[in-house]
């Protein structure tokens, strides 16, 4: 959604605003290159898998994305991002939440923690 510049169609600009700038918070606190942490759209490789250690990640909902993509940013695996244009749903509704969201802002600082004292 962020690779080139902002390919979102149909977002509310409040919506739109959260996500980019949340994605720049992760980035600078936690020291990654990856432009759109918290894009659920995601393929990993098996040993990619077993390397971030599942069973350990601590997270729900938007911090899941921040918190595994950490995991494997930390473990030195390849990341490779494609640009995408994201359109909104049609169907159904966001899950997103203020719990979700204050979650989401507070993982990011246990995050640096925990890579600091090598607990991930």
């Amino acid at each position: 959604r962020y690779l080139n510049g902002i390919t979102v169609v149909n977002w509310p600009m409040d919506r739109l605003l959260l996500s980019y700038f949340g994605n720049f918070y992760v980035r600078k606190v936690l020291g990654m290159t990856v432009r759109d942490v918290t894009g659920g759209f995601k393929c990993w490789r098996r040993d990619a898998l077993t390397a971030i250690r599942p069973e350990r990640v601590r997270s729900n909902g938007y911090a899941f994305q921040i918190e595994t993509t950490y995991r494997a940013f930390r473990q030195k695996l390849r990341i490779r991002e494609i640009s995408i244009l994201f359109m909104d749903r049609t169907v159904g509704e966001s899950k997103m939440s203020k719990r979700i969201g204050f979650e989401a802002l507070w993982i990011v600082w246990w995050l640096k923690l925990a890579g600091w004292l090598g607990r991930l």
